[in-house]
């Protein structure tokens, strides 16, 4: 008993957490569902930082077409024996000196790899856009059909709550009878048995309730978990009227991801052109600009003259006497930096023939690296035409056995609700036993639960093949 008591208290007391989350929980139209998606989903954020990437490279693409500005400039001390880059010979002294130049490449033709590559990088970027969408439209996807499986988990819930209701109507009648020492006794503990069936059903859809909310709210990368609102929700049960090959058909003109791979194998058709450019000889100009600074530059001003010895002598009447000369006097003055940097300055221009004659068959082998990335993006679209439509064809055929399941439960409810309510009549007058009311009563509410599945799973794979016809799910 004490058991008994305990395993009822956990029950209600779930029930009763759940009760209050629910209370907590906002409640989200489909629209809004989507909308948070796509704001906040991760892997499409992802997915738009590689859109932003391909971009950022086609830019750089047509940034590549323009010539090359480059500048230096340096400054040093040197100490010991060295080259005096004002006068080129060797000095031995302290020497300060700097550098500067300005230089500019320009390539006039390289076999058009930078045209190539540019329209690579084009195709890539239109590619990233449809990859961006596509991951848009497989989120709302998601989206939508974790939706309906919450909507279908509260359904499902629902009907087991009204069974327990059923079954709490059903006991109070029995416990009277039971009390007053009337009717088989058995019949009041079976209906026990059956509540505690019930409350266990319950908690079990709880529990599936509780987890479709869950992947739901992971969609949405939210922090709380969400609940869902069915106001202005309506269901289409109206049979499906387009075949699988009619899907595929739009499917091809209307998915973003077929659109994508297509570009893709235009992308790595480019790209063995871009790697054939490496055969071409490349042909650029040149240009630049070049100045430099000495501290041990120098100049020098006449001052005057002056009678000096030479160091000879000359012999006259057996005498030695001196030699002198006249000397120019000179005194020195350092170039200043700005001035040495004027009088240095020096241009180039010219161009350049770069002629491939052997690279170790580095080229050969991109070409063919190139030709097999082009089967490789032939590969995946064939392989992502195969597997679509065999998922479509898949799909529906599930579509169309849900739709025959639901029509035949539809009658089985309405023949079991006949049943019960005859059943129930009988049971209350003591005319029938609890065996065959207890019968009646389960497969009328299995029947409801059954139905309100089968719904949901025709109504999910009709969503899945709208998706694939390019339909708007929201």
């Amino acid at each position: 008993m004490i058991k008994r008591s305990l395993i009822y208290a956990i029950v209600f007391g779930f029930s009763f957490t759940v009760f209050c989350q629910n209370e907590q929980e906002k409640a989200y139209s489909l629209e809004e569902c989507i909308n948070i998606a796509l704001e906040n989903n991760l892997r499409l954020k992802s997915t738009k930082n590689s859109e932003k990437s391909a971009n950022i490279n086609y830019q750089q693409s047509k940034m590549d077409l323009l010539p090359t500005v480059n500048g230096s400039y340096n400054l040093g001390i040197n100490n010991g024996r060295s080259i005096d880059p004002f006068t080129n010979d060797f000095i031995n002294q302290q020497l300060t000196f700097s550098t500067a130049n300005l230089s500019l490449n320009a390539t006039v033709f390289n076999g058009f790899r930078l045209i190539n590559s540019l329209k690579q990088q084009q195709l890539n970027t239109k590619a990233a856009n449809l990859e961006v969408e596509q991951e848009k439209q497989n989120l709302i996807l998601s989206v939508t059909l974790a939706y309906l499986q919450v909507m279908n988990s509260k359904d499902v819930l629902i009907l087991n709550e009204q069974r327990l209701l059923a079954t709490n109507k059903q006991l109070k009648i029995q416990k009277d009878l039971y009390d007053l020492g009337r009717d088989n006794p058995a019949d009041y503990t079976d209906l026990l048995g059956q509540k505690a069936a019930d409350q266990t059903n319950i908690l079990a859809s709880e529990i599936a309730l509780n987890n479709a909310k869950l992947s739901l709210t992971a969609l949405l990368n939210l922090t709380s978990k969400v609940n869902v609102s069915s106001d202005g929700f309506l269901f289409s049960l109206d049979k499906y009227q387009f075949t699988s090959d009619q899907v595929f058909r739009d499917a091809l003109q209307s998915l973003a991801t077929f659109k994508a791979r297509e570009i893709r194998v235009e992308s790595a058709k480019k790209g063995v052109q871009v790697a054939k450019a490496q055969y071409i000889p490349e042909i650029s100009l040149f240009a630049g600009l070049n100045t430099n600074y000495s501290s041990a530059a120098e100049t020098f001003t006449e001052t005057g003259s002056a009678i000096v010895e030479t160091g000879d002598f000359v012999n006259i009447n057996n005498q030695n006497s001196p030699v002198f000369t006249n000397q120019t006097l000179f005194s020195a003055q350092q170039i200043g930096y700005t001035d040495q940097f004027d009088n240095n300055l020096n241009s180039v221009i010219g161009f350049s023939v770069n002629i491939p004659i052997f690279n170790g068959f580095q080229a050969k082998n991109n070409v063919a690296l190139e030709k097999l990335q082009v089967e490789e993006s032939l590969i995946a679209l064939e392989q992502t035409q195969f597997e679509i439509k065999n998922a479509i064809k898949q799909v529906h055929f599930d579509m169309q056995a849900a739709f025959l399941r639901y029509e035949s439960l539809s009658k089985q409810v309405t023949a079991f609700e006949k049943s019960f309510e005859i059943n129930e009549t009988r049971f209350n007058n003591g005319v029938s036993n609890f065996l065959a009311y207890i019968t009646s009563k389960n497969n009328l509410e299995n029947a409801k639960i059954n139905l309100s599945i089968a719904k949901y799973d025709y109504f999910l794979r009709v969503k899945v093949l709208e998706f694939y016809r390019g339909s708007t799910l929201n």
